[in-house]
C-alpha cells in the first residue's frame, strides 16, 4: 500500500492519499478577517486544489464536515456552498457549530473523497 502525504508538517498533513481514498485535513481561510463568505470560498478554493493535486475532485467527494463558529451562519454558509458543490454527486455532510482555534476563524472544513 502506498501512502501519500501532500504539504505534510510536523503535526498533519493537509491531505493523505491511500487505498483510492483522499483525506483533507480541516482548511481554514488564509485571510481570518474575512467574512464568513470570504472564509468559505478560500477554503472551498483550497479543497479544489487539493483535490487536483490528488488527480481528484469535487465530484468524488464521498463526505464533508463543516465546522461554524456560529450556527447562525448556517445560511450564508449555504449560499456559498450550494454553488460550489456538483449538485450530481453531493456528499453526505455534517455542519456543526464548534470553538475553532482562532476566533477570527469563522468555518473550517475538512473531507473524505475517492482518488
Amino acid at each position: 500500500m502506498t501512502i501519500e502525504r501532500i504539504n505534510a508538517g510536523n503535526r498533519m498533513s493537509q491531505l493523505v492519499s491511500a487505498n483510492g481514498m483522499i483525506f483533507i485535513s480541516g482548511q481554514v481561510a488564509e485571510n481570518r478577517e474575512g467574512t464568513l463568505q470570504e472564509q468559505t470560498l478560500n477554503i472551498l478554493k483550497n479543497i479544489d486544489l487539493l483535490l487536483a493535486e490528488a488527480g481528484s475532485s469535487k465530484s468524488k467527494l464521498l463526505k464533508v464536515d463543516v465546522y461554524l463558529a456560529a450556527i447562525i451562519d448556517f445560511d450564508a454558509f449555504n449560499i456559498v456552498y450550494d454553488k460550489w458543490i456538483d449538485p450530481a454527486c453531493p456528499p453526505a455532510r455534517v455542519c456543526s457549530e464548534a470553538r475553532l482555534a482562532d476566533s477570527r476563524i469563522k468555518v473550517e472544513i475538512a473531507a473524505v473523497a475517492l482518488a
